[in-house]
C-alpha cells in the first residue's frame, strides 16, 4: 500500500497461466534472484496516497508506464511538491489533489509548480479552468453589453477574422508576446502576397485575390488595441493566472495620424494619367467642392444633405439619421443627438458614442436657405404621396420618405464626383475638406473643433491645419517679406 511517502514500483502485463489474470506486480520476472529490480522486463510506475475527497473516498495518485526509475521518483517528487504548497490546510490539500487526480486520469501532464503556488497565492481555486483565448474573447465581449454600437462590432471583427483564427486555440495563461508577433507576421506575409497577385500578368492570379484588402499598420494597431483591452481586463481577474498584458510588449512601428491631402492640380494631373492616389485620405480643394455641389443640385433627393456635410463637416451616420426635430432652423442650428450605424447591411438608429459627439451645430444663411427649400419640396412630395409616404420624420429622404441607408449615400456620393470628372475622394473626405475650409477661412480652431465633435482641439489643429497649399503659401510669402523689409499680412485665402 502506498504512504504518504509514496512509493516507486515495477509491473508488467504478464497473465497467470493457470487463471488468466494479470499479473501487475506479482509477476516473478519483475526481480532478479538476488532481489533487485530486472532492467529487462515490465514498467516503472508511482503511487502516493493522496487526500481524501471532499466525501470522504480514500485515493491514490498513480501514474504507470514509466521508462525509468528515475522518471518514476520525478513524477512522484512533483506529486510531493505540489502537496506541499498547500501548507496543511485542508481545503486546499483537496484542491490540490483534485487537480492532481484530474491530470493523471486523463493522462496529461502533472500541474506546474509554480503555476499553482501562483493560484494559492492569490486564493482562488486551483481547480479553476482556464480557458482558451477564444473563449476568454467571447466572454470578454459579452461582458461588455454598454459598448457603442461601432465600437462593439470593430472588437468583433477584429476577435473573429484575425485574433481567434491566430491566437485562438492558445491557453489564456500561456499566451507570449511572440505568438501575437507571429500573427501580424503572418498578416504581413498575406499583404505582400495581395499585393504580388495584383502585379501579376496573369489574369486568374489577379482574380485569386480580387477584393481581399490589405490590412493596414492602423488597422494593426487597432487588433492590438482590442486584444490589449481584452487582456487588461484578463490581468484583473485573479482566476485567470494572467499576471502579465503581453500586447503592451508587442512592438508594432509606429503609425502616425493620416493627416488628409489635399487634390492640386500636379496631383490630379498625375491622376488623370495614371490613376494615383497618392494618399489615404484626400480631399478637395475649395473649388472642386463647389464643383461637386453644382452637380448634386442636379439630384434633389440628396443635395441638400451633401450640401450640409460639405459646409458643416457632419459625418455620414449623423447626416442619415438627422431627424427635423433636431433642427431650428430660425435660430439657424441643428443639434446632433443621434446618429445611424451601419453594422453589416443592418442599420442602428443610436447616439454618438462619446459626449463630444453630441453637439450643436451654427449654419450659415446660405445653409439655411437650402435646407428651408428642401423642407419646403419634401412637404409637397408628401402630401402628393398621401398614405405610400413613410413618416419617419428624417431630415433627409428617398422618394417615398423613407431613409437614406448610409451606404447609399456613399454610393450616390460617388456617382455624382464621377459625373463631374472629380478626383475620388470619400463621402468622409467631404467632411475632412470642411474641416480645412473653415480652419482655412480663419474660423477659431475651437469653434471648428466642437462642431466637428473632436475630443480635443489639438487633434482638429493637429489633422486640419495648413492643409490648403495656398494656406501654406501665404505664410511663406509673409515669412519671406520680411526678410525682404516689406512685411505683408498673412491670409488664409480659400481659393
Amino acid at each position: 500500500m502506498a504512504s504518504r511517502e509514496g512509493s516507486t514500483f515495477k509491473r508488467c502485463g504478464c497473465r497467470d497461466e493457470t487463471t488468466g489474470r494479470a499479473m501487475g506486480v506479482r509477476c516473478p520476472q519483475l526481480k532478479r534472484r538476488g532481489g533487485g529490480w530486472n532492467p529487462a522486463h515490465g514498467a516503472w510506475a508511482f503511487q502516493y496516497e493522496l487526500p481524501r475527497t471532499s466525501d470522504g473516498k480514500r485515493r491514490q495518485a498513480r501514474r504507470v508506464g514509466l521508462s525509468t526509475h528515475a522518471e518514476a521518483l520525478e513524477g512522484l517528487d512533483q506529486v510531493k511538491a505540489l502537496m506541499g504548497l498547500a501548507s496543511g490546510e485542508e481545503d486546499v490539500e483537496v484542491q490540490v489533489a483534485d487537480l492532481i487526480q484530474t491530470a493523471l486520469n486523463q493522462r496529461r501532464p502533472l500541474p506546474d509548480t509554480e503555476e499553482v503556488r501562483k493560484r494559492i497565492g492569490t486564493g482562488v481555486d486551483v481547480r479553476a479552468q482556464v480557458p482558451t483565448v477564444e473563449s476568454w474573447l467571447t466572454e470578454w465581449l459579452d461582458g461588455k453589453p454598454d459598448l457603442a454600437l461601432g465600437t462593439r462590432a470593430s472588437y468583433a471583427g477584429h476577435i473573429r477574422k484575425y485574433l481567434v483564427p491566430h491566437l485562438g486555440r492558445l491557453r489564456l495563461d500561456k499566451l507570449q508576446a511572440r505568438h501575437v508577433e507571429a500573427m501580424f507576421a503572418e498578416i504581413e506575409e498575406t499583404n505582400i502576397h495581395i499585393l504580388e497577385c495584383r502585379e501579376s500578368d496573369d489574369a486568374k492570379v489577379k482574380a485569386s485575390v480580387r477584393g481581399q484588402r490589405v490590412i493596414s499598420l492602423s488597422t494593426k494597431h487597432r487588433i492590438r488595441a482590442t486584444l490589449r483591452s481584452a487582456l487588461s481586463d484578463a490581468v484583473r481577474r485573479p482566476d485567470l493566472s494572467v499576471s502579465v498584458n503581453i500586447a503592451s510588449h508587442v512592438r508594432l512601428p509606429s503609425c502616425p495620424r493620416i493627416k488628409p491631402m489635399v487634390w492640386t492640380p500636379d496631383r490630379v494631373r498625375q491622376w488623370k494619367a495614371d490613376g494615383t492616389v497618392p494618399g489615404e485620405v484626400m480631399v478637395w480643394t475649395p473649388e472642386q467642392t463647389r464643383t461637386f455641389l453644382t452637380h448634386a443640385r442636379k439630384y434633389r433627393w440628396l443635395y441638400a444633405m451633401f450640401h450640409l456635410i460639405a459646409v458643416k463637416g457632419l459625418r455620414r451616420g449623423e447626416a442619415v439619421g438627422l431627424p427635423w426635430s433636431n433642427t431650428r432652423l430660425t435660430d439657424g442650428q441643428i443639434d446632433i443627438r443621434v446618429q445611424v450605424v451601419q453594422l453589416a447591411w443592418e442599420t442602428v438608429t443610436t447616439t454618438p458614442k462619446s459626449a463630444a459627439g453630441q453637439r450643436t451645430i451654427t449654419l450659415d444663411n446660405d445653409t439655411v436657405k437650402v435646407l428651408r427649400a428642401w423642407k419646403r419640396f419634401q412637404n409637397e412630395e408628401r402630401l402628393k404621396a398621401g398614405q405610400a409616404w413613410e413618416d419617419t420624420g428624417l431630415a433627409f429622404t428617398r422618394r417615398d420618405g423613407s431613409g437614406w441607408h448610409p451606404a447609399q449615400a456613399s454610393d450616390w456620393f460617388l456617382r455624382i464626383s464621377r459625373a463631374a470628372g472629380l478626383p475620388p475622394i470619400t463621402l468622409h473626405g467631404l467632411r475632412h475638406g470642411a474641416a480645412s475650409m473653415a480652419l482655412a477661412a480663419g474660423s477659431d480652431v475651437k469653434v471648428v473643433s466642437g462642431e466637428l465633435g473632436h475630443a480635443t482641439v489639438h487633434f482638429t489643429q493637429d489633422t486640419y491645419q495648413t492643409v490648403f497649399p495656398d494656406v501654406a503659401k501665404a505664410a511663406a510669402e509673409a515669412t519671406a517679406s520680411l526678410l525682404r523689409g516689406s512685411p505683408v499680412p498673412v491670409k488664409a485665402p480659400v481659393s
